[in-house]
């Protein structure tokens, strides 16, 4: 079994920093090495469009930001908490950046009308995210039920035969 590690030390300066910004930059090695994953993975990512180095050296190689560490970190929490597969993490990360750039414009001048229809947007765009989640949500209760269901057929096995099953037949943790 792999050992996970920690969580991702953002604050650890790998190649010195960006320049332009004067923000710290990370390889990409040291970046997949903190994620768990491999670089490829980082390179598939990119060509997805679901995320992409802030910058790249004079040679080529990828230099991330923190910023674009988190967005990482993000996709990586939706694969693996919420279980979406890449085209639902697209979906999902293309409605956070539009909500983003709403929120930017909410707060500058624009009319009234604007704004109601950005709250409006926001409040759609949101919507749809919850439908992905429900929907999710309603796979995972289904499979739970059908785990349950197995269980009580296993508990009436057991006592048909009049074995007592251990403890850690039974799970700890109770919705």
């Amino acid at each position: 079994m792999k050992k996970r590690r920690p969580a991702v030390d953002l604050g650890r300066v790998v190649d010195g920093r960006d320049e332009s910004e004067g923000q710290e930059l990370y390889r990409i090695g040291e970046v997949a090495d903190r994620l768990d994953v491999s670089t490829r993975t980082l390179r598939y990512y990119e060509e997805l469009g679901l995320a992409e180095p802030s910058s790249y050296t004079a040679g080529g190689s990828r230099r991330y930001t923190k910023a674009d560490i988190v967005r990482l970190v993000r996709i990586r929490e939706l694969q693996a908490v919420m279980g979406f597969d890449l085209e639902e993490i697209a979906d999902i990360l293309a409605a956070e950046d539009s909500l983003g750039e709403l929120q930017r414009e909410y707060q500058g001048d624009v009319s009234a009308e604007r704004r109601a229809q950005i709250i409006i947007e926001v409040a759609e765009r949101n919507a749809r995210t919850q439908e992905q989640v429900v929907r999710k949500f309603a796979t995972l209760q289904a499979f739970l039920a059908d785990l349950e269901a197995s269980a009580d057929e296993h508990r009436s096995f057991a006592a048909e035969y009049h074995i007592t099953l251990p403890q850690t037949c039974t799970p700890t943790f109770q919705i």
